[in-house]
């Protein structure tokens, strides 16, 4: 038989094995049936006029060769000339070979039966398989055949064989199977048929996983089986890996992406893609779908966990349509919109893609708008959350009109309604609403225009209230919003702070909890540190509270690292240095202030901080603290008793000779200790306050000037004050300070330390031969503020650049 089922296996059994089907037939092969050109059984045998029969496809070719090589036609058995290329169907024979075909297939269909059951060989089941695939191949009745047969079960317990080989030629034979008959898909969809597919999908680079994609993709054809794979568990986070495989072959991932394709008929369906990473049908449905499905998908757009990055894409593919439903939808679609929304403009790239896309104004009438169309107060509070969350990103805020009269963001009455709505709604929404203003706040561009606002409104008080607000995420929110204007409205917080109210208590409590250092105490501190440093009732206040004494322990904890918070240790510990050398402000007003600073011995303490290294407002804060300490040591050094002269030497003290007392400070010529007195001679702190004369940031230099400023003051021994100078070889660094004249402040302070060394005869000698420091000193004199020209006059006397007898200033101490 020319289409026998003639195995295509090596081994001598298969052999066998399809020479048994081979001769399985119900009567012979007749030669009528063959065509004499392809020797194979005809399918669509038509007569010439001659009467010779042959099969349509060959002969027609034939008469082609004929015509494109230039010959008479004829015929290709006689060779004899023909008159006519008409051909005549052999209907009768068609019909006799379909039916002889039909007789023997189903024979052999039955014999294929017979061979799919446990008991048979590998290379039976093998064989059966093939042959059912390539009798489905010819014909669709044939498929009708085989499910009559009832072989789709049979061939479907194959896929739990225990040979690789019958498993894959199983799932090759049921896509054949099912091609392009529903009625044999679904059987498949009986049972858990689909669920053993998809279990294939899982074995990496085998040929079963790639034979199970091609039939799961052939059933994804059928819409009552797209349902069923997709409700598999694991069916569609398979395939969504398999389309980013760089392992399977490119076929492979094709029919695994077409899969995807068919399966997006259904909303569950693309859910799941979208929670397995395959986002892009579920913003295809929001953007092109009907209304009631871009409700649906908007919804859960709103339920997804994204990560920055698909946010990003997010907003720019679906942004504009989101925008759209919150501008014309109904109150269902509206908070769809904003709680997608919600989701994706939680980063600050989003967020710009948002606002570029127009969202501000739609956010700011939905908060302000009151009436038939306003929304409900919990979705005010998803508006606020947008509102807060685009508000986080570096844009200018002052350009994007947000109100029918040219207004914006930070225009006086925008702001007004802001502070409105935060005091009259719940917590929740409050919260939102300050946090939109820290956002303002943070931005320099920005800060000026709310403050103004606030202002204006003296919402100032009200705002401080917040900071006893039980819920920690209101409390945290104001917090750091009357931190970012603290810097401009220091007074009026510190004046509020003040109060009976006790907010003051409430920002020290916050500061005081013993928990790994959170964004609400950097934001804390921070705010203490801003305000007013010569606020004698605030210290007073944070004296009589012992907020000085809790943030001396929590910055011993620190330095010892006994706390933990991440990025947020440093800005704590920044802000609490700052609180700290708040108390050496009032040394001279608040005897309390002294005695805490000696019972703590915070003299050690900020010199010990000087080497914190890479805090430049720890070492600045720790040196200006130090200045404020050293100018009480005049004050506070124990100054030696003499004894009283006898009758003969208080008559003739030119007799009288003083004792000698040893022991005594140099520089303050009694008795000294960096404890008791804030000497800093006696805490060894000169040089490393001259090692910090080289620091890049110009702010901690002046500071460290300052420090050693006091060595050379009145009131002190200066002479041994340049000495302790000289020996911690700090003249060149102040002389190059002067040098490098980096900012004014720096430059009137060199000035007037250059002045105070150039007492010294030898280092007056010195210098003069130093013409950059004379020009320096010159320039000084001829530029530089009233006072600073006096010193600088002074200081070129020293050199002899300016004459003794100058009167060009009267003198001054």
């Amino acid at each position: 038989m020319a289409e026998s089922w003639h195995g295509n296996y090596d081994s001598g059994s298969q052999s066998d094995d399809s020479y048994k089907f081979e001769r399985l037939h119900i009567e012979p092969i007749y030669d009528a049936f063959f065509c004499p050109l392809t020797k194979q059984v005809m399918r669509d045998p038509v007569t010439l006029e001659n009467g010779q029969t042959f099969e349509r496809e060959a002969i027609e070719k034939w008469f082609r060769e004929c015509k494109e090589s230039g010959r008479k036609l004829a015929c290709p058995l006689t060779l004899k000339e023909l008159k006519t290329a008409d051909l005549k169907p052999s209907i009768a024979l068609r019909n006799t070979i379909e039916e002889w075909n039909a007789r023997n297939e189903a024979a052999q269909l039955d014999m294929a039966r017979k061979s799919l059951n446990p008991s048979s060989s590998e290379s039976e089941v093998l064989l059966a398989l093939k042959h059912v695939q390539q009798i489905c191949q010819k014909s669709r009745s044939n498929k009708y055949v085989a499910r009559n047969a009832g072989l789709i079960p049979m061939i479907v317990d194959m896929l739990k064989n225990g040979s690789r080989k019958v498993r894959c030629k199983a799932l090759e034979t049921l896509k054949t199977v099912v091609e392009e008959d529903s009625d044999n898909k679904e059987i498949l969809a009986d049972g858990d048929t689909v669920r053993t597919i998809v279990k294939f999908l899982s074995h990496e680079q085998s040929k079963e996983r790639e034979e199970a994609v091609s039939l799961l993709y052939e059933l994804s054809k059928s819409e009552a089986l797209c349902e069923k794979i997709g409700s598999i568990n694991g069916a569609i986070l398979m395939l969504v890996g398999m389309t980013t495989s760089k392992s399977d072959n490119i076929l492979t991932v094709e029919n695994a992406e077409k899969t995807l394709e068919n399966l997006e008929k259904f909303e569950n369906n693309v859910r799941q893609m979208a929670e397995n990473g395959r986002l892009q049908p579920l913003l295809t449905q929001i953007r092109e779908g009907p209304p009631e499905t871009k409700l649906s998908m908007s919804n859960f757009l709103g339920e997804l966990v994204l990560d920055n990055d698909i946010k990003v894409i997010v907003a720019k593919s679906v942004g504009s349509s989101l925008i759209n439903i919150l501008r014309s939808g109904n109150m269902q679609s509206r908070e769809a919109a904003l709680k997608a929304l919600n989701q994706i403009s939680s980063c600050e790239a989003s967020a710009k893609v948002l606002i570029e896309a127009g969202i501000l104004p739609s956010l700011v009438k939905d908060l302000f708008t009151v009436g038939t169309n306003q929304l409900p107060m919990r979705l005010k509070e998803v508006a606020a959350t947008i509102l807060a969350n685009v508000v986080i990103s570096d844009y200018d805020f002052d350009s994007i009109l947000v109100g029918p009269d040219h207004q914006t963001l930070v225009s006086e009455d925008i702001v007004h309604n802001l502070l409105h709505l935060i005091s009259n709604t719940g917590p929740a929404i409050e919260s939102k609403l300050l946090q939109v203003l820290v956002g303002l706040t943070n931005s320099p561009s920005t800060v000026i225009s709310v403050v103004a606002a606030i202002k204006s409104s003296g919402a100032i008080i009200s705002l401080v209230q917040f900071i006893e607000a039980p819920q920690k995420e209101l409390r945290v929110a104001s917090i750091k919003l009357l931190q970012n204007l603290s810097p401009h409205v220091g007074q009026e917080l510190a004046d509020a702070l003040r109060g009976t109210v006790g907010q003051l208590g409430s920002l020290i409590k916050v500061i005081s909890e013993n928990i790994s250092i959170t964004d609400e105490q950097a934001a804390a501190i921070g705010l203490l540190a801003e305000l007013p440093e010569r606020d004698l009732g605030l210290a007073r206040q944070m004296l009589d509270d012992g907020a000085f004494m809790l943030v001396y322990s929590r910055v011993v904890k620190i330095r010892q690292g006994g706390s933990k918070g991440g990025r947020f240790v440093t800005p704590f510990l920044e802000g609490l240095v700052r609180v700290l050398a708040r108390v050496t402000l009032v040394l001279a007003d608040e005897q309390d202030a002294i005695a805490l600073c000696r019972e703590l011995n915070l003299a050690a303490l900020f010199i010990d901080l000087l080497q914190t290294n890479g805090l430049d407002t720890v070492q600045m804060s720790s040196a200006t603290a130090l200045e404020n300490l050293s100018q009480e040591s005049k004050n506070l050094t124990r100054l030696p008793e003499l004894p009283t002269p006898s009758f003969c030497a208080s008559i003739f003290p030119c007799f009288s000779q003083q004792p000698a007392i040893n022991g005594l400070c140099r520089l303050h010529r009694g008795t000294c200790s960096l404890k008791e007195s804030f000497c800093l001679l006696e805490g060894q702190a000169v040089d490393k306050l001259v090692a910090l004369l080289d620091h890049p940031n110009e702010k901690v230099v002046e500071a460290a000037l300052a420090a050693l400023s006091t060595l050379l003051d009145d009131g002190v021994d200066i002479e041994q004050g340049v000495m302790l100078l000289c020996e911690a070889e700090g003249v060149k660094p102040i002389l190059d300070v002067l040098l490098e004249k980096r900012t004014e402040n720096l430059k009137r302070r060199a000035v007037w330390v250059v002045e105070r060394l150039l007492r010294s005869d030898e280092i007056a000698y010195e210098v003069s031969g130093d013409p950059n420091v004379s020009t320096a000193l010159v320039d000084a004199f001829q530029h530089a503020d009233y006072r600073t020209r006096q010193i600088a006059e002074r200081a070129l006397k020293h050199v002899d650049r300016l004459p003794n007898f100058s009167g060009v200033f009267p003198n001054v101490g």
